[in-house]
């Protein structure tokens, strides 16, 4: 197995698995028993990192504590607190925020339960609470450690100081951003936060939400409850506009006998040596595929023409 680093010692494949297409935001629910030997497979083949969330669905802890059941020293768990549910307001749905200490402890204690574990290798604040400071948030974190119910603790889309001032109290292993060739955005401050305070980078959506596969036309219909359908990267205009990228990957694949999806992961994993990208899918063959990716190995040369290239393209990082 391929592996890597996050913060202080947590040691995870250098590739992960995100699960939050299982039963969210690509579609209906996948099937439970599918996702069970998937999962069971990731660890086979050497990728033994899981990224979770209640918000996600109850089920999505529950099946990975289900498929982990026998091996959990196999497996490293990530999931998250902070997001305590949905609203609707104005007609769009809003996350309902509560990081409050209480509350957080509320939140482990479902989460070990529906794992159905003893405890969480790397537990994330999903999402900043405005009404609780950062140095309340980290006690509580660090409170959970020294208790031996979580390892680690990490930050996902948090301000800089927001991210500063909590690990002041109690140091972050990772930080969970989107990050790919299509969204650069962590390179313009926040992996030098990175590389200063020793934390780790868990890289979600690192193929754009599946763009950068190729598997993609601007004429792709989708299914009822795939947010794809409304995603900004998505329209057939910014394909287009995009569409030099795929042509760059297709072409740098076949020199590498590869997938274009393998060449972005690899391209990802040669950015920086603390960055672990997270790929999510249903299906074994992209599983196999994405986890392959850290046997791929780009030169100097090689990441000089993809980085130089990318430079001169007008990319449209349009998410929403």
């Amino acid at each position: 197995m391929r592996k890597r680093i996050l913060g202080n010692g947590l040691e995870v494949s250098s590739i992960g698995l995100g699960l939050m297409g299982m039963d969210h935001a690509y579609g209906k629910p996948a099937d439970r028993k599918q996702m069970i030997d998937l999962i069971r497979k990731s660890i086979d083949l050497g990728g033994n990192f899981f990224d979770t969330a209640v918000v996600y669905g109850e089920g999505n802890e529950i099946v990975l504590g289900q498929a982990v059941k026998g091996i959990r020293d196999k497996a490293v768990i990530a999931t998250k607190f902070g997001i305590t549910g949905q609203e609707v307001i104005d007609g769009a749905p809003q996350n309902i925020l509560d990081s409050q200490p209480s509350s957080i402890r509320e939140q482990v204690e479902g989460s070990l339960k529906r794992l159905d574990v003893d405890y969480i290798d790397l537990y994330y604040q999903h999402r900043v609470d405005p009404n609780v400071e950062p140095e309340a948030v980290a006690q509580v974190m660090e409170d959970l450690i020294k208790e031996g119910k979580i390892l680690q603790w990490g930050l996902s889309n948090a301000p800089i100081d927001y991210l500063r001032r909590a690990h002041a109290v109690c140091p972050l292993a990772a930080i969970e951003n989107q990050y790919s060739m299509v969204w650069r955005e962590p390179e313009k401050e926040l992996f030098s936060i990175c590389e200063e305070l020793g934390i780790g980078f868990v890289a979600y959506s690192p193929l754009g939400n599946g763009f950068l596969s190729g598997k993609y036309s601007k004429n792709m219909k989708y299914e009822e409850g795939d947010f794809r359908s409304f995603m900004g990267r998505f329209k057939p205009e910014v394909m287009e506009e995009n569409q030099a990228v795929l042509d760059l990957l297709a072409e740098i694949a076949e020199e590498k006998q590869a997938t274009s999806a393998q060449i972005v992961l690899a391209w990802e994993l040669a950015q920086r040596d603390y960055i672990v990208p997270i790929p999510g899918t249903t299906k074994l063959h992209r599983l196999e595929e994405n986890l392959g990716a850290m046997e791929i190995s780009l030169s100097h040369e090689d990441m000089k023409k993809i980085n130089t290239s990318l430079e001169q393209m007008k990319i449209d990082e349009t998410y929403f």
